[in-house]
C-alpha cells in the first residue's frame, strides 16, 4: 500500500504537535512497558555462586538460590517472563547431549524450584543442545561432522518434554532444525501437556553477534573455529525468514522469534505485517555488549539509549523483547 499525503506547509505544521510534552504523549504511536520485556538469565550449579561474564558487563551466572531472589525482584517489577539458559559443566557435555533431557538436570530442577517460589512468573526454557554437546553444535553430528537433522530432533523432543513435565510454561526451540516444532507439538499433545506454549526461534541467523552468549554458557571453547551456517539462516536472506516462520506456525508454534534483534528489525516488520502472529525479538549478547562498551566509555547516555533501543523493537512490530537490560529498563519505566 502506497502512502500519500495532501498536507502542505504552512497549513500543516507537523512541529505543532511536538511543541509540548502533553501533545507528544497524546500522539505517541508506540509505548514500552515492563510487560514487553523478557529477561534472559544464566543458571549454574551450587549455592551462593555468582560469576561475572567478562564480555557482558553487569551480567552474571547465578546459582539457583541467588537466581530465585533476582527472579522475585523481576516479577515485582512487572516483568512477565524469564528465559532460562544453563551453564553446564564439562563433565556433562557429550557427543549425544544426554544431559539435555535428564529429569533431574540443572534446567529441570531450576524450573521446578522457580515455579514453586514464584508461581506467577512465566518460565521459558531453551530447547537446544549446544550447552550439552562436547563439540558445541546445536545437534548430533554424523560421521562427516554434519549436524544430522532428524537424529537431533529425536533428542530435542526428549528435552522439550522434560522441560514441560518440570513445569516450563514455554519451550523455546532455538536449534533451527527442520520439522522440530511439529514433532514437539505432537509429543506435547500426546502427553496431555496441551497448554505448554512453543516459542519458535523461527528466523535465527548465523550471526557473529552471539559471541558473548557462547562465553556465558561455556560453548564457545567447544565450538572452536566451527560455525553454524549449515542450519542457522544466512544474514543476507529475508524472504526465507517468512517461509521459516510460516512453517513453524503451521506446525504448532504459538509465537515466533527473530534473532538477532536490532540488525534484523526489517525481518521483524515483515513477519508482523505479512503473517500477523505473536512476534518476539532477541536483543542478543553482542548488542548488549556494544551498548555497554559505549556506556562505560561515556559515548552514549545509558538510561535513555536503553529505553530508545527497546522502543525501536516495538515500533518495528515486536510484541516483546528478550533483553539483558530487562530489569534495568523495568526500573526506569517504573
Amino acid at each position: 500500500m502506497s502512502f500519500t499525503t495532501t498536507r502542505q506547509f504552512p497549513t500543516s505544521r507537523l512541529r505543532r504537535m511536538r511543541r509540548d510534552d502533553f501533545s507528544r504523549r497524546m500522539m505517541r504511536e508506540h509505548t514500552l512497558t515492563a510487560a514487553d520485556l523478557i529477561w534472559p538469565v544464566f543458571v549454574l550449579e551450587g549455592e551462593g555462586q555468582r560469576e561475572a561474564v567478562p564480555s557482558m558487563p553487569g551480567v552474571e551466572r547465578l546459582s539457583l538460590d541467588l537466581l530465585i531472589e533476582e527472579a522475585r525482584e523481576a516479577f515485582e517489577l512487572g516483568i512477565p517472563a524469564m528465559a532460562l539458559f544453563p551453564v553446564v559443566g564439562k563433565e556433562l557435555k557429550t557427543e549425544l547431549a544426554e544431559e539435555a533431557f535428564n529429569a533431574n538436570g540443572l534446567v529441570q530442577r531450576s524450573v521446578r524450584a522457580l515455579k514453586e517460589a514464584i508461581p506467577g512468573l512465566g518460565l521459558i526454557t531453551d530447547v537446544a543442545l549446544d550447552p550439552y554437546t562436547s563439540h558445541g553444535q546445536d545437534g548430533i553430528l554424523d560421521e562427516a561432522g554434519y549436524v544430522h537433522n532428524d537424529r537431533t530432533v529425536e533428542t530435542l523432543l526428549k528435552q522439550a518434554l522434560s522441560h514441560a513435565e518440570a513445569g516450563a510454561d514455554v519451550v523455546a526451540p532455538s536449534d533451527m532444525m527442520d520439522g522440530r516444532i511439529g514433532s514437539i507439538r505432537q509429543v506435547l499433545e500426546q502427553e496431555q501437556l496441551v497448554n505448554t506454549r512453543i516459542m519458535a526461534y523461527s528466523a535465527k541467523y548465523a550471526s557473529r553477534y552471539y559471541g558473548p552468549f557462547r562465553d556465558a554458557v561455556g560453548s564457545a571453547g567447544n565450538l572452536g573455529k566451527a560455525d553454524k551456517t549449515t542450519y542457522q539462516m544466512d544474514p543476507g536472506n529475508g524472504d526465507e525468514a517468512l517461509h521459516e516462520v510460516a512453517m513453524d506456525v503451521a506446525e504448532g508454534a504459538d509465537m515466533v522469534m527473530i534473532k538477532p534483534g536490532m540488525p534484523y528489525l526489517d525481518v521483524v516488520r515483515r513477519v508482523k505485517d505479512e503473517l500477523r502472529v505473536p512476534t518476539f525479538a532477541y536483543q542478543v549478547s553482542g548488542e548488549y555488549a556494544m551498548h555497554m562498551a559505549a556506556f562505560e566509555n561515556g559515548w552514549l547516555e545509558a538510561d535513555e539509549v536503553i529505553l530508545e533501543s527497546l522502543l525501536c523493537f516495538k515500533r518495528a512490530g515486536a510484541d516483546g523483547v528478550l533483553t539483558y537490560f530487562a530489569k534495568r529498563a523495568a526500573r526506569l519505566l517504573a
